[in-house]
């Protein structure tokens, strides 16, 4: 085989045809042992796309570290065509304390690539996954749930202005894509930037894993792999129907006016109407009722999950539907339709 086709890292090297498994050095603790995330790569016999999938860039969320691991460790790789740089737990520290953010200052590990050799904790992290398992790929899948307390029907959230984004997240096959660049820091947004088109799949809540979102995630990676051609698999994945939300459709987080205890009337993925009550938040008396009501037509992407507020909390992120979408929509969920207000 051609040395060419070897993926290298900074001190290691998979040739063609070998699988490698690694515990790698991103830092270090306060007693100077090393703090090292789990890597692996399967480096396919016959050419291809390098592609990474990574989970757990947030510490709590699960969901995507068990996509990552069963496409690593079940699938059957052996016709693979091309590289896969498989991560599945990204936020070492905040994983073994089951929290979000990094523990050393409370950092957000997605705010912090493409990282810094010479700067604060996280972003030297941060650096040493992308130099060494982002930079060097053609194409990421960013596996994330929603935070605590909150929950969401499993979409992908991408660049569709930039052809080679948009083409991956329309392979992953969800009905729902939201449009955005992404905040500055996020994984996928500083890959993007650099040339390595990646899409983040939000699915499910912190916390648990949710075997329904896991297979529909397992079925969008393979979809992937088929469009890319990095497997003999069966076709690339279309999921019925499709919205992508642009600049030109409405989203909004709905946010509680009263502090309380809410009665969510609907679960994410489910379609509202406008003026359709959402939720009703209460008193412990239940004698002064706030009513939240749709203000447009549209899918429940995310919703509380913990049943009480703050005045200024969200307690449901709402995308726009419309035209022949909302009709098939509407002809899928119609034995939910009794279920509105």
């Amino acid at each position: 085989m051609s040395d060419e086709r070897a993926f290298t890292y900074n001190g290691g090297k998979v040739e063609p045809g070998d699988v490698q498994n690694v515990r790698y050095g991103i830092s270090e603790t306060y007693l100077g042992d090393p703090i090292r995330i789990p890597v692996t790569i399967i480096n396919g016999a016959r050419d291809g796309p390098t592609v990474f999938l990574s989970a757990a860039a947030h510490g709590d969320e699960l969901n995507g570290i068990e996509v990552v691991r069963e496409v690593a460790f079940e699938w059957d790789l052996s016709d693979l065509a091309g590289t896969l740089i498989c991560m599945p737990v990204l936020n070492v520290p905040g994983f073994l304390f089951q929290q979000r953010y990094l523990p050393i200052y409370d950092r957000d590990l997605n705010r912090s690539f493409p990282g810094r050799e010479d700067s604060t904790s996280a972003k030297r992290m941060a650096h040493r996954i992308f130099a060494n398992f982002i930079e060097p790929c053609d194409y990421g899948l960013d596996f994330h749930t929603s935070t605590r307390g909150r929950t969401n029907m499993i979409h992908v959230r991408a660049d569709m202005a930039r052809p080679d984004t948009a083409r991956l997240a329309k392979a992953f096959g969800t009905n729902v894509v939201i449009d955005s660049e992404g905040p500055e820091g996020t994984l996928r947004r500083e890959a993007t930037d650099v040339g390595v088109p990646t899409i983040t799949i939000e699915m499910g809540e912190a916390h648990r894993f949710e075997r329904r979102l896991i297979d529909e995630a397992l079925a969008g990676v393979e979809s992937v792999f088929a469009e890319y051609g990095l497997r003999d698999t069966s076709a690339v994945r279309w999921p019925g129907w499709r919205t992508v939300i642009t600049g030109d459709k409405e989203k909004t987080w709905i946010r509680a006016d009263v502090g309380g205890i809410v009665d969510m009337h609907f679960d994410r993925g489910a379609l509202v109407h406008a003026g359709d009550r959402i939720c009703t938040i209460t008193n412990p008396f239940k004698d002064d009722n706030t009513y939240v009501e749709a203000p447009f037509t549209g899918l429940l992407v995310g919703v509380l999950e913990n049943p009480v507020v703050y005045p200024g909390n969200p307690l449901c992120h709402l995308v726009e539907l419309g035209g022949p979408t909302l009709q098939v929509v509407e002809q899928e969920q119609s034995p939910e339709v009794e279920g509105r207000t």
